[in-house]
């Protein structure tokens, strides 16, 4: 089967956005190159350099609609940026494989790892949520699903009722049954992010206590913590929604967000909720609250 391939030259400014409107429409393996011959030598400890200038790689399934994916990039983006993209079909390759050598565990706070399959931390009490990489869009790379799932190890999830609105790989979705909440509704518009969470979820055990299911056909449900990790307009067009599936007492968290988007969201949720507090990473934002 044939693999459907976008590129898109853009700005070090502009390519954490583009990146995760990639993640969020469904792309199986995303990779960013340099597009401007910069090479980066030595960096320093911690750092995660990247390039003036960057192209951004996103494979997605044959099966797809190229014509919708196009169209949902040039509506996300500017004519500017989007007029830069190129298209390609590929012939079947064991892609995954070639992605899974740059794909190691990663820890998220003092307790959860992901981790490739057969790749296991040696440390002890770790709580080990394994992936797919011939499945995985949404593996904790970005920083929006690393400040989530820090997010996840930090709090007490025990015993707690969980919906991921925008499920993607579910990779937070079965991070939390796996730091022990009673059970998640997973949430999703695409089919092959549906299919990405139940194969992830059996590999890890927990679909036992894991609903899966496309907004439209989703349970009339609320629960204690409420979980989206989606795109800044999104989110605020679901702030009443979302609020409303609060449980009181319960807990919201939104990620997605850029710095200068973080007032804007806030804003939205403000009526709903006290107390907005952010988290930071890179350029990115994390928004937690609780019920007015």
């Amino acid at each position: 089967m044939p693999w459907l391939q976008f590129k898109l030259t853009t700005s070090q400014e502009q390519s954490p956005l583009i990146e995760l409107l990639f993640e969020n429409m469904g792309a199986l393996a995303i990779t960013l190159g340099d597009a401007g011959d910069q090479p980066i030598l030595e960096p320093g400890p911690n750092e995660q350099p990247l390039w003036n200038q960057i192209t951004i790689t996103a494979l997605f399934d044959g099966e797809s609609d190229a014509d919708q994916l196009r169209s949902t990039i040039n509506q996300s983006l500017n004519r500017d940026i989007s007029s830069q993209l190129k298209q390609q079909w590929l012939d079947d390759q064991t892609w995954e494989r070639v992605w899974l050598e740059h794909f190691h565990p990663m820890q998220f706070g003092s307790r959860l790892w992901v981790c490739p399959d057969g790749q296991r931390p040696d440390t002890e009490n770790a709580v080990v949520l394994e992936l797919d990489p011939g499945l995985a869009f949404g593996t904790g790379t970005h920083p929006t699903t690393a400040l989530c799932l820090r997010w996840l190890d930090g709090h007490e999830i025990s015993g707690k009722t969980v919906i991921d609105y925008g499920c993607g790989s579910g990779i937070l979705a079965i991070a939390a049954l796996l730091l022990g909440a009673k059970s998640v509704l997973a949430i999703d518009h695409d089919p092959q992010a549906l299919l990405a969470t139940a194969d992830n979820a059996k590999k890890n055990g927990v679909t036992d206590r894991l609903t899966i299911t496309l907004p439209d056909e989703a349970p009339s449900r609320s629960a204690d913590i409420i979980l989206a990790n989606i795109l800044a307009g999104p989110l605020v067009e679901l702030a009443p929604k979302l609020a409303n599936m609060v449980n009181p007492g319960g807990e919201i968290i939104l990620s997605g967000i850029l710095q200068e988007q973080a007032e804007m969201v806030r804003n939205a949720y403000l009526p709903h909720f006290n107390n907005v507090a952010k988290q930071t990473q890179e350029d990115w934002v994390l928004l937690h609250g609780r019920p007015s």
